[in-house]
């Protein structure tokens, strides 16, 4: 069934009454665009304003001259009706009259889900309703019942066409069962039998889930029996993701391609709907000339580039730090600018974005729009990260572990980039060293309290006699001994562990830290999932901490 508009009129009066219509009207409006269905001529044309006033009891003004034929009329109707009562969420149960099923009809008719299907194309209106807490296509009895009276030859085709045999239906049942047994999936045995019976492949489906609905210990494919769950939809995506092809997947958890590339898309739509896309608002992004006017390359620096004097005592991957050029005023403008803009371009989209029926061209926008706003939040943290290592050396004091302090600063610096205004006028660098300090100020305090209650007139003169001749190289040297420690144990954890700690805790260097609803985002589980998964991943690392007496500072 073609599920796309033909005409974008039509499909914008969709998108107004889905957002504005209330529950009650957009029910009215269901029943009204139904009836005006049932009156359509496909050799007449029809004027949109006329359609319009039919389904909404209004005559817009806009496009008086706009016509359409019956056929595309009817063909969009049909969709809008799908649409609007999907927004209207409607219970099975109080829809007024006997809602049926696609495998309901299916059943009462004796033709596949696949004839089904076709009908619809040719007249046979569905909604959308709430069946047990879920969304599925339905027909009201009454609508049936008027498909039926105006093809009543098409009905009795269809039936007469599909209609099988005890015998035949017997003879699918063994032929499926043998190659079953060879190994055979559903899709490949599907086939097979098919083309042997000279019968089509939904036929053949239909009748070895209805023998395996009807005999449970009997069942030739037992995983295809009920829908799947949350869980095995999640379990099928991530394998996906990690590279598992979709005939393997078909094979394992014996479903069509096609019922696996619906599950694939809908939980990456579920993915793409946990995105943290918050954004700072700012009235050019809805002008019409946005686009044009943020989607360009950053402004060259007019002033020539100098030698940065490194400060004294660096380690060399903080030295590298310096190699990044600071960014101009007009530069960082620009990237704060654009930065909000793709987010707040990709949120617009994602508003479009229908789960049941998720498109992946408008999911592959989304998430290019993403990974272009993330890449340039990379850039603008780097061209930041010495102000953190300045903040830090001012604030680093006796006992103090200076790295964590950096640490600790370029999670408040990530924080800042995403909460900076930059149409305020002021510098990112003023106000992410407000951010940076002020959580200083927090946890410094805190960390010499703990110390504080530990502390003797023994470690009150190791203090006043400690040697003051060390540098940050001997920092540096022990930092690389701690990330080798670390690395020792994180062996310790799975793969999935494994990910999680070091995607948390910025392990790898390369990325920044992500929050938990990131990494699930990544991960295609719930933030809620992730922290429990790391905090069972913490609790192994603690006890290979203790086995390999390793002391590594939060785990112990």
């Amino acid at each position: 069934m073609h599920t796309d508009y033909f005409n974008p009129i039509i499909r914008q009066l969709r998108d107004q009454q889905v957002r504005f219509a209330p529950r009650e009207k957009k029910i009215e409006q269901v029943n009204r665009a139904e009836k005006l269905l049932a009156e359509l001529d496909a050799r007449r044309t029809y004027t949109y304003e006329y359609l319009c006033y039919r389904i909404t009891d209004y005559r817009p003004e806009s496009f008086p001259n706009l016509k359409l034929s019956g056929q595309d009329a009817g063909h969009d109707l049909r969709l809008f009706v799908e649409d609007l009562s999907d927004a209207a969420d409607v219970s099975a149960s109080k829809a007024g009259e006997r809602v049926l099923t696609v495998d309901e009809l299916s059943k009462m008719f004796k033709v596949s889900t696949k004839t089904i299907s076709r009908w619809r194309q040719q007249g046979l209106v569905s909604r959308r309703f709430v069946f047990d807490g879920r969304k599925r296509v339905g027909f009201l009895k009454s609508s049936v019942e008027q498909f039926v009276a105006r093809n009543e030859d098409r009905v009795r085709r269809g039936a007469r066409f599909s209609q099988l045999t005890a015998g035949e239906r017997s003879d699918i049942v063994e032929r499926a069962r043998r190659l079953a047994r060879a190994g055979g999936c559903l899709a490949d045995v599907t086939k097979r039998v098919a083309k042997r019976m000279g019968r089509s492949v939904e036929t053949v489906r239909y009748t070895l889930k209805q023998f395996d609905q009807e005999h449970p210990d009997l069942a030739i494919f037992p995983n295809n029996t009920g829908p799947l769950t949350e869980e095995d939809k999640k379990k099928i995506y991530q394998q996906y993701r990690r590279g598992a092809p979709v005939e393997t997947l078909t094979q394992r958890y014996n479903r069509t391609k096609t019922s696996m590339y619906r599950v694939i898309n809908e939980m990456r739509a579920q993915r793409i709907m946990a995105l943290p896309l918050d954004f700072i608002p700012n009235p050019q992004f809805a002008r019409a000339s946005a686009e044009k006017a943020v989607m360009t390359e950053a402004p060259a620096s007019d002033a020539p580039l100098r030698k940065t004097r490194l400060p004294a005592g660096l380690p060399p991957y903080l030295a590298s730090l310096y190699e990044v050029p600071l960014l101009t005023r007009e530069q960082e403008a620009h990237l704060f600018r654009k930065f909000n803009y793709l987010k707040y371009k990709a949120t617009r989209l994602r508003s479009q974005l229908d789960l049941a029926k998720a498109k992946s061209n408008l999911m592959d926008e989304i998430e290019s729009l993403y990974e272009q706003a993330v890449a340039l939040k990379n850039q603008i943290v780097r061209a930041n990260l010495r102000l953190v290592v300045s903040i830090a050396k001012r604030h680093v004091g006796q006992g103090d572990n200076f790295f964590e302090l950096v640490s600790d600063g370029n999670m408040s610096l990530i924080r800042a980039v995403e909460k900076f205004d930059f149409a305020r006028g002021n510098k990112f660098s003023t106000y992410a060293s407000w951010a940076i300090m002020k959580n200083f100020a927090r946890t410094i305090p805190d960390e010499h309290r703990h110390r504080d209650r530990f502390r003797t007139s023994h470690s009150d003169m190791f203090y006043s006699t400690e040697e003051h001749r060390s540098d940050q190289y001997e920092q540096e040297s022990a930092q690389h001994q701690r990330e080798t420690q670390i690395g020792k144990i994180l062996e310790r954890l799975d793969e999935r562990e494994q990910k999680i700690i070091i995607s948390r805790f910025g392990l790898d260097h390369g990325h920044e830290p992500q929050t938990l609803k990131e990494v699930g985002a990544e991960m295609g589980v719930t933030k809620e999932r992730i922290r429990q998964l790391e905090a069972r991943a913490l609790d192994k690392l603690r006890i290979a901490a203790q086995e390999e007496k390793i002391e590594v500072p939060g785990l112990n």
